[in-house]
């Protein structure tokens, strides 16, 4: 660093004489336009040989003045270069963070395998006899130990993978229980100031108080005897892995659960129930283009067996209807909105169900995230003692305008179609 500094100021009184240089090639282009008008001026022959002379003497101090100059260019670039090279050997701010951020990495895991070996004595009373790194600066929760995010979210998803928090409101949180005020996307407008002294309710936002009640999901982790003893085992990998895999299946069912809660699109029948299934095509865009306002981001949320009977049907051109799209997680969309598929049994009951959630999911579901992940070992009537995960989260319904979940049926299937 010392080396550094010095370099820095030898620059820098080196730039100072640059300046100088600098300023004495102004003053000798100066003295060039005098000499210029002396020359027109000049009338006989002295006079023209005193110009002459003094050119002379200009132009030989303008050539030595250039060599000066880029001599000196030269020793800073020089320099500049030994600095830039010395500086670049200095790890940045963000690599030393990077590092650091690795050390506590690899300290935690260390740590995280130490409990898992030792079953959870690291934590009670009883001290653990030299079996590796000290453990100290671990985070408790209910018993168990609490694994960072920054462990988890390294964790390499599933190509195939669909995580649907993606698609719904996430709320972070550090409470177990409470109400947040949210505004429901209706297509509210501004209003006049002249309006708003007539009518003063229009100034009042309809704002809706959302409760949640955190629950916490336990998962068994498997790790066995022989990875328990083998010194080498990733263990914190493999928890890391495992409860990634497990909380986004979880989530993804919490969430369907609650598309599954949306109501069905009601018909002006009087006579028809509000159960009955969406008939065609012409039906499902029906849904699509008069029940759910133009304010939301609508999306088909739709069983595979309803996906299989979309990409199959032709209009009367005998073009396919589902459209191609690279942006769509399943690769294609209906009617210009995104078509995201789900297995029959998930979002229906059964292998075979024909049903979706259409509507825009992430003002339907609001998902309140603790992100307190942790690991636990629990006793069990048959093996004695098991590796137990949680996750803790709460999701619940919020704009019941938002979407619409039914069964569809083929229009060849049905002789009758009740108008939407």
């Amino acid at each position: 660093m010392l080396k550094q500094l010095m370099l820095t100021k030898k620059i820098e009184g080196l730039r100072n004489t640059l300046n100088e240089y600098l300023e004495e090639e102004q003053k000798l282009v100066t003295r060039s336009v005098e000499l210029e008008s002396a020359i027109e001026e000049a009338q006989t022959d002295e006079e023209i040989a005193a110009v002459e002379e003094e050119v002379s003497a200009l132009e030989k101090e303008k050539t030595e003045l250039e060599k000066k100059k880029s001599k000196l260019e030269g020793e800073i670039a020089e320099l500049e270069g030994e600095l830039e090279e010395l500086n670049s050997k200095i790890p940045s701010n963000n690599e030393r963070k990077k590092g650091d951020e690795s050390m506590k990495d690899k300290e935690f895991r260390d740590k995280l395998s130490l409990y898992v070996r030792t079953k959870g004595k690291v934590l009670r009373d009883d001290p653990v006899e030299s079996e590796g790194p000290e453990i100290v600066s671990f985070k408790v929760v209910d018993g168990g130990v609490l694994i960072p995010e920054e462990i988890l979210a390294p964790q390499k998803e599933k190509k195939d993978a669909l995580d649907l928090t993606k698609y719904v409101h996430v709320i972070k949180t550090n409470r177990g229980s409470g109400k947040i005020p949210l505004i429901k996307k209706s297509g509210s407008k501004m209003n006049t100031v002249a309006e708003l002294e007539k009518n003063p309710e229009l100034a009042k936002p309809e704002i809706d108080d959302v409760s949640f009640d955190i629950e916490t999901y336990r998962g068994y982790i498997p790790v066995s005897q022989e990875a328990i003893e083998d010194a080498d085992y990733d263990i914190a990998g493999l928890i890391a892995e495992e409860i990634a895999d497990q909380e986004l299946n979880t989530k993804n069912a919490a969430i369907v659960n609650i598309l599954k809660s949306a109501p069905a699109p009601e018909y002006d029948d009087d006579d028809s129930e509000n159960a009955l299934p969406v008939v065609g095509i012409d039906g499902l865009k029906t849904v699509i283009n008069t029940k759910l306002k133009r304010v939301y981001n609508v999306k088909l949320f739709v069983s595979s067996s309803l996906y299989n009977e979309l990409d199959i049907t032709k209009d009367k051109n005998g073009r396919y209807l589902l459209q191609d799209s690279i942006s769509s997680a399943s690769g294609k969309t209906f009617a210009g909105r995104e078509v995201i598929v789900l297995d029959d049994d998930v979002i229906g009951e059964q292998a075979g169900d024909k049903v979706a959630f259409v509507g825009d999911a992430y003002e339907f579901v609001k998902l309140f995230d603790r992100k307190r992940a942790s690991v636990k070992w629990v006793d069990n009537n048959i093996y004695g003692e098991l590796l137990a995960g949680f996750v803790r989260f709460d999701t619940v319904a919020f704009d019941e305008n938002a979407g619409y979940y039914f069964e569809y049926v083929p229009a060849e299937e049905e002789s009758v179609t009740p108008e939407l």
